[in-house]
């Protein structure tokens, strides 16, 4: 009798345990080939380029007389200001044409 209850506990605990082990392997049926692309992508994009150079002709602080004159302006207080932007400076082409005048 004793017989035939341990091959009925152990069958269903052999396929419980293999069908436990089973779980634990990473399947790729639900993944898509681009998983985790962004993420890569993010990080390339904060990643600096060691060989970055400047395309500018002159590159700034290339002279040491630039540098002097605009150290000079700074030390002065007569830094020359950037030109002023807005952002609502869009035309729309609306003129007296489209005002009906």
């Amino acid at each position: 009798m004793s017989h035939n209850v341990t091959g009925a506990v152990l069958l269903p605990l052999i396929l419980g345990v293999g069908l436990s082990l089973g779980a634990c392997t990473q399947s790729r049926l639900h993944l898509h080939d681009d998983f985790g692309q962004a993420v890569r992508q993010d990080l390339a994009a904060q990643v600096a380029d060691p060989d970055a150079t400047y395309k500018g002709l002159p590159a700034p602080g290339a002279t040491g007389a630039r540098v002097g004159l605009a150290q000079q302006r700074y030390v002065t207080g007569k830094v020359i200001p950037p030109r002023a932007t807005t952002t609502s400076s869009i035309s729309l082409g609306v003129g007296s044409e489209a005002s009906g005048q």
